[in-house]
């Protein structure tokens, strides 16, 4: 790969609604949006999705810029690649800090994409023409939150995810059951829970959730082993999930019969689908999560979430949903529940550069 530049744009926009977990609102969204021109004039585009404040992991926007100014796209200069597949590699003298990475690293796959004229999808390994669409409630309001699954399902979302607490889990469950007995359900707990609540969570067995996904603390696999043998609602990891490793050690312990897959967390494309193969031959199902997205990030999921393995709806909905405007273009869409794959080269979308100035805030490029 012959890179001539990169830059990194940092980005801002208000939700259109709150989103809420028991960790905490968010009302307004930053991102690191990351360009990588070759000497060609190919373009490949990648999305850091470190929240402002440390709240979902240990990195925000500011470390995440940080590492790539100082350490990334040094090395990536230095050293170089032939192909995204050695990113991980080359970026492994650098702990942690899968965001940036990840950042990085996807529009490393975006550009190979491009430079071979092909889909990021099909580069990939993608077997289908459309995913299925799964949308998440994170309002704690019951009756609002009540509304908005029916407004969702009106609009052909094939699967709800809502946020739970020990404060009013089996009220809120019980009540969207009452209302939707059929629907593909699953709760996310974000860590709100310990062993010491076995009772409370088993209770919610008899609502036949897809998945209770991290229900225990935001590292932990050994402690969830121990619950899983004791519930029969199938355990998701997600926060847990940082490496191949973790997948595998969860795996082997029994910790989870489902693993939540985000590009961003585990460090790029390339150990996702490391991990995607891997649950594959275990039989362990896998779904793509999302981080309340831009457009370029979402495009990623898309591409991921084409992989054969990825048989449950993911947390991949239309720009609308988060967005009164995408910053890409054309904007990502819903139909009858599902969203096409792109068939164009690379991600499948171009910036929307009207509306990136609109909402930068800062932005610098980095010669090669």
């Amino acid at each position: 790969m012959d890179i001539k530049a990169v830059k990194l744009s940092i980005v801002k926009m208000p939700l259109k609604l709150p989103f809420t977990t028991h960790l905490g609102s968010v009302t307004e969204r930053e991102a690191i949006i990351v360009e990588v021109e070759d000497r060609n004039g190919f373009i490949g585009y990648g999305e850091g999705v470190a929240f402002s404040s440390p709240w979902y992991t240990e990195e925000t926007v500011n470390t995440s810029y940080h590492v790539l100014k100082d350490f990334l796209i040094p090395l990536l200069n230095k050293k170089g690649i032939n192909h995204p597949d050695e990113a991980y590699l080359l970026f492994s003298t650098v702990r942690r800090n899968h965001m940036a990475k990840a950042a990085l690293e996807t529009a490393l796959w975006d550009l190979q994409a491009k430079i071979e004229s092909l889909p990021l999808s099909k580069l990939i390994g993608g077997t289908i023409e459309a995913i299925p669409a799964g949308v998440v409630v994170g309002n704690p309001d019951l009756p609002e939150a009540l509304k908005q699954i029916e407004g969702y399902l009106e609009q052909g979302f094939q699967r709800v995810k809502v946020k739970i607490s020990p404060e009013d889990d089996f009220q809120y469950i019980s009540e969207i059951r009452k209302q939707f007995p059929d629907l593909p359900l699953m709760a996310d707990a974000n860590s709100a829970y310990s062993l010491e609540d076995v009772a409370r969570l088993k209770a919610l067995d008899e609502f036949g959730l897809l998945m209770i996904e991290q229900p225990l603390g935001y590292d932990d696999i050994i402690d969830h082993a121990k619950l899983q043998s004791q519930i029969e609602t199938a355990i998701c990891l997600d926060e847990s999930i940082v490496t191949f490793d973790d997948a595998r050690k969860a795996v082997e312990l029994g910790s989870c019969k489902v693993i939540n897959i985000k590009i961003g967390r585990v460090g790029g494309m390339g150990e996702a689908k490391r991990i995607h193969d891997y649950c594959v031959s275990k039989g362990i199902s896998v779904w793509a999560g999302g981080m309340i997205e831009f457009g370029i990030s979402r495009a990623h999921n898309i591409a991921l979430a084409s992989l054969p393995g990825f048989t449950i709806p993911g947390d991949i909905s239309g720009s609308d949903r988060y967005w009164e405007e995408d910053i890409i273009d054309p904007e990502i869409t819903v139909h009858n529940g599902m969203i096409r794959i792109p068939e164009r080269p690379g991600i499948g979308y171009e910036l929307n550069k009207k509306r990136m100035k609109e909402v930068t805030v800062f932005e610098e490029r980095f010669e090669f």
